[in-house]
């Protein structure tokens, strides 16, 4: 086997053992009870370490064996995977950069607006077909039952960190004035007009605030979060492909060019 086949088929091996962790990330992603009810999150990124393993796996093969067919067509995929990768990073950027996040005074924890994230979200996740099934699917997660199991008092309550989906779902707008008794029971609002979510809040477990426009926005922040984190699995993969394509189209070069001068 040619040194330059030699360095595709070790850079390529690498590559294969590195796509393992991402496809694993995406597991350990699904894995979250925060992202369980959003069945699409992990996905592409398994998918993406999926490719990236058969891609590695193709190179590898045609570098051992010495398959120039075979060569071509890895750095013909590379390229359009690099090209796929830089487009999906600029349209995750451009919708989840917006955010809903706001900040209440005598609170640690942020509120959520739901018409502060981008359309796109907006009408692909929380439409009405979807938000029927992950209404359903919060209501019966322990998302908001396991802060009861905390023993807050009102105190401790306002100066945690809960997470955007407790934020939104589990409690009633800041705005509202209730009264707090636990974190998911309260009562005698002082401003029942503050907000449209005011009315929609229920003390029943079941109920919740899992129908306002907070639910939305805070199961919305917690996707936008977990992209942010996606994302970097998706550059780092980017920049691999980059750099194999680099090392693997000089090899290559380098092959053809000792092949056509025998």
């Amino acid at each position: 086997m040619a040194v330059s086949n030699n360095i595709i088929a070790t850079v390529n091996f690498i590559a294969l053992i590195c796509s393992i962790p991402i496809i694993f990330t995406g597991i350990w992603l699904a894995s979250k009870p925060d992202n369980h009810c959003i069945r699409s999150l992990p996905w592409p990124i398994v998918f993406i370490g999926v490719l990236f393993l058969l891609l590695a796996l193709t190179g590898f093969i045609g570098a051992y064996w010495n398959k120039q067919g075979l060569l071509a067509l890895y750095l013909f995929c590379n390229a359009a995977l690099i090209v796929t990768g830089i487009i999906l990073l600029i349209l995750a950027y451009i919708v989840t950069h917006p955010s809903g996040a706001y900040s209440v005074p005598g609170r640690v924890y942020d509120e959520y607006r739901y018409m502060g994230y981008s359309e796109w979200l907006r009408d692909h996740i929380t439409d009405p077909e979807n938000w029927g099934s992950i209404k359903a699917c919060l209501a019966a997660s322990s998302v908001c039952k396991k802060m009861v199991w905390d023993s807050y008092t009102a105190p401790q309550f306002f100066a945690s960190r809960i997470s955007s989906l407790q934020s939104g779902c589990c409690k009633p707008p800041t705005v509202c004035g209730y009264q707090y008794v636990n974190p998911i029971t309260w009562i005698n609002p002082t401003n029942p007009m503050g907000d449209v979510d005011c009315i929609l809040w229920n003390n029943d477990p079941n109920q919740l605030c899992y129908n306002c426009d907070s639910c939305k926005a805070g199961v919305l922040g917690n996707l936008r979060r977990e992209w942010k984190e996606a994302n970097i699995i998706l550059i780092i993969a980017v920049i691999a492909l980059i750099c194999l394509y680099l090392i693997a189209f000089s090899a290559y070069k380098n092959t053809q060019k000792t092949e056509s001068k025998k």
